[in-house]
């Protein structure tokens, strides 16, 4: 089979997650006032922003220059490619900049500016002359090298799943390295829309408890932080060629693990408190999890993808009867309330999404024929 740009599901991921920090509530839409069609068209240039933003509107486009770069060149691409690698990178960018722009007009919390535009722009400029000068030099063809060394055929969207692991483990969990609890945000939802309904009155109340979780017992808890470690690991077992290299990857997993979620306690409790996640069970949890990753890397891909999504699937199941953590949801209170609260909002989406688009994936590969 033919390999795939990893860039393209990273470019369309990374594009969603800027869509989302853009529109940001998502409540109070409504029509401005005396407004006509070809006055919300035109974007105004509001010069007074802080240095926080305007890098934000920097920095936030620049990735995405690059990944449609990359993923229009194709590695190995001519120059004619790289010419329209470089018009769609650009293309691409302004015109979402742009039309997200003229939405925030219709979203009262959101402030539309053509400074914010420009921004986005010459971010995503930046980013496809960083791509451009790697191309130029090389580097992407010797990326691709490497992963048709390293990676199986049609592996580009299960590197992408690996790459957003780390993001969602950045959010506050209600256990190590637990992700998929999106049971508690539904359940707020279905509060929120049932109230001051009459009639829904009776369905509030016998849901309204399910909420109450009782803690954990330590075997299940350990079996939730196993299974948060051990199928990502899984999932790189299954795209990598060759023992060898899969048990390269298990390490490498591992280590991503331990400082992703390090620096995730490092930010949402204190420095001095990075390393309390680590206790005697996590510890041995962890090192279950190595263990049967290193074993499994012996099984064909088929078996490994059957395996991963039983695992995945005890997971979501472990994590949905997690109870809530306090300090947690204060900590959660202090990211939707600092300035950090888009990327609260993108990394928690994450968060809550990873587990099921990896099994969906891992159900995709399992279902089609050999």
């Amino acid at each position: 089979m033919p390999y795939r740009s990893l860039a393209l599901p990273l470019a369309v991921a990374y594009a969603l997650l800027v869509v989302y920090a853009s529109t940001y509530p998502f409540t109070g839409w409504r029509w401005p006032p005396g407004a006509a069609l070809a006055d919300l068209l035109v974007v105004p240039w509001l010069p007074w922003r802080g240095w926080f933003d305007d890098l934000s509107n920097l920095l936030g486009y620049t990735p995405l220059g690059a990944l449609i770069f990359v993923a229009a060149v194709r590695g190995t691409g001519t120059r004619w490619q790289a010419t329209m690698a470089v018009i769609w990178a650009l293309a691409l960018p302004a015109a979402m900049s742009y039309s997200l722009e003229v939405m925030q007009q219709l979203i009262p919390q959101r402030v539309p500016s053509a400074r914010d535009l420009t921004l986005n722009v010459c971010g995503a400029a930046l980013g496809t002359l960083v791509a451009a000068l790697l191309w130029h030099w090389g580097a992407l063809q010797a990326w691709q090298r490497l992963q048709e060394r390293w990676f199986v055929a049609d592996s580009a969207s299960g590197m992408a799943l690996l790459l957003l692991w780390p993001v969602a483990l950045l959010m506050p969990q209600p256990l190590p390295l637990g992700l998929g609890q999106v049971f508690e945000p539904l359940h707020r939802a279905a509060l929120a829309v049932l109230e001051g309904v009459t009639w829904a009155q009776p369905i509030s109340l016998m849901i309204a408890p399910l909420a109450a979780a009782q803690p954990l017992a330590p075997i299940s808890e350990a079996l939730a932080t196993a299974s948060g470690l051990l199928a990502p690991s899984l999932l790189a077992v299954a795209i990598t060629r060759g023992v060898f290299r899969r048990w390269v990857m298990v390490a490498l997993m591992a280590i991503a693990a331990l400082a992703t979620q390090t620096l995730s306690t490092a930010i949402n409790f204190s420095p001095d408190y990075a390393l309390a996640w680590i206790g005697h069970t996590t510890a041995s949890a962890l090192s279950l999890a190595v263990l049967t990753a290193l074993v499994l890397s012996v099984s064909n891909t088929r078996a490994v993808y059957a395996v991963a999504l039983v695992v995945v699937t005890l997971h979501v199941v472990l994590v949905s009867q997690a109870p809530l953590d306090p300090y947690r949801v204060a900590n959660l209170q202090a990211w939707e309330q600092g300035r950090f609260i888009r990327f609260h909002g993108l990394a928690q989406w994450v968060g809550w999404l990873w587990p099921y688009a990896c099994m969906a994936w891992l159900l995709a590969r399992l279902t089609r024929r050999r």
